[in-house]
């Protein structure tokens, strides 16, 4: 058992980002709850302050009796089998009650446990009525609490949309999440279908294998994390996924840039550490139309796919039927004679209004939506390569190991050597905090800083 003089206390909301699942949360709801337990913890406290005039014999007496007392009234304290003795329940927002628990318990030996019960958002009306909103909201009217801005739909609400449409036509997709219902807007599915919506805390290692469990079984599992927690989960989307050729989704919200959320956000690292593996298909959409008819394709296909998307509007309007697109098949969206330009996924309304800017200058360049990071469209990246032999490709990801190195490599296994390759993306490093729009302009990932690169490509 534990021996260490330590104090622990558990700030207990019943949330992390959104509410609390599973056992712990349960347990804990009940040592909340239960009034004979907290009266009996309260005299217990009372007694622990005499501790200093006791002599040890009354020290021990005080707690074998609150142990059988306690083991009356709740049998099986979790915190205690863990070697911590536990005091609780102290209400957290009271400094009174808080200085008087620390106080009783400081010259205590041993680790100590302290359970306060807060309430998330206390203080401000709208984010104690909707604290998952306020967790990390953007800014807001204080009076009102209504966003200041709004930027139109966002990514994850037209993936939480499609994935309602789909799912009343098809009862085996089920929908997982890692504590991030609100986040991957699958709040709605959850109260639509709760016998198919699966949360499993944040817990993504175990969400990639419970869902790769349940497409053993005949469903179609759905499993909507950020990007940058699915790092969690590589061993398993690797072994119990790959391997074994599993049909499930993984869908990356806020791939890329995130901005205010700052470095432990940033999702740059998931093409690389994607596209090798075998058996995975990855696609990323440019807009609205494209990441709804991807999300259909991918439950329609007999491999593993992950979808990526950023945080923040997405261009389009969502609607229409959807459509299954061919794997690994991409979209020529402007043609030209100079230059290339592969503009993966969000990179793409950026790279329009360059081709626009390039025009003016007398520049012609075709214009290429990859929509997949793997497989590639090999044949026509050679092809358009062996035309223009100027090639630009732009992501929205760490250079080393993504999209354009996909390209380099499928160039030099192909004999491709007289086309020169320029990559625009992110740099290895954990990117500061800021905002996105100002992220992406000083990494080169707009309008002004593609037209750049093509210049400077022209000129070498």
């Amino acid at each position: 058992s534990l021996k260490k003089d330590l104090i622990v206390v558990l700030n207990d909301n019943e949330m992390s980002v959104s509410f609390s699942v599973g056992a712990l949360s349960m347990y804990l709801n009940r040592l909340r709850t239960n009034p004979e337990y907290n009266k009996l913890r309260q005299e217990v406290r009372h007694l622990v302050q005499l501790t200093p005039f006791l002599k040890r014999e009354g020290v021990e007496l005080i707690e074998r009796m609150e142990r059988r007392l306690k083991g009356l009234v709740l049998p099986g304290t979790f915190f205690e089998e863990l070697g911590f003795r536990y005091f609780g329940v102290v209400d957290g927002h009271s400094l009174r009650d808080l200085i008087e628990i620390l106080e009783g318990v400081r010259n205590l030996r041993g680790p100590i446990l302290v359970h306060a019960v807060t309430k998330k958002g206390k203080g401000y009306r709208f984010s104690e009525e909707n604290p998952c909103f306020y967790h990390s909201s953007p800014p807001f009217h204080l009076t009102t609490g209504r966003p200041k801005r709004r930027e139109g739909i966002s990514w994850s609400s037209v993936f939480g949309e499609s994935l309602l449409k789909l799912a009343d036509k098809n009862r085996n997709i089920v929908a997982v999440t890692a504590a991030m219902s609100e986040g991957t807007k699958l709040s709605e599915f959850r109260e639509k279908f709760p016998e198919r919506f699966f949360d499993t805390g944040i817990a993504e290692s175990h969400a990639v294998t419970f869902a790769a469990g349940m497409a053993l079984r005949g469903y179609k599992p759905v499993v909507a994390v950020y990007s940058t927690f699915l790092q969690r989960a590589y061993d398993q989307i690797l072994h119990d996924v790959a391997l074994q050729d599993i049909p499930i989704v993984l869908v990356l919200d806020r791939a890329g840039i995130v901005g205010a959320d700052g470095p432990t956000h940033q999702g740059i690292f998931d093409i690389a550490y994607l596209r090798h593996l075998p058996n995975l298909i990855l696609m990323v959409p440019c807009d609205t139309r494209e990441l709804q008819d991807m999300l259909y394709t991918a439950v329609k296909t007999d491999h593993p796919v992950a979808i990526r998307y950023p945080k923040g509007p997405c261009p389009g309007q969502p609607g229409g039927k959807f459509r299954r697109l061919a794997i690994g098949k991409a979209q020529i969206l402007r043609e030209g004679k100079d230059v290339v330009i592969f503009a993966l996924g969000s990179m793409v309304l950026p790279a329009e209004g360059a081709c626009r800017n390039l025009a003016k200058k007398k520049v012609s360049p075709i214009l290429v939506n990859p929509r997949f990071a793997k497989p590639l469209d090999e044949d026509l990246i050679v092809r358009l390569a062996r035309k223009a032999r100027k090639i630009l490709t732009v992501e929205e990801g760490v250079l080393k190991g993504g999209f354009g190195s996909a390209v380099l490599e499928l160039l030099q296994d192909r004999g491709v050597d007289d086309c020169r390759v320029k990559r625009l993306g992110l740099p290895e490093k954990f990117l500061e905090q800021g905002k996105r729009g100002e992220l992406l302009s000083m990494y080169g990932l707009s309008r002004e800083g593609i037209v750049k690169a093509i210049d400077e490509l022209m000129r070498d």
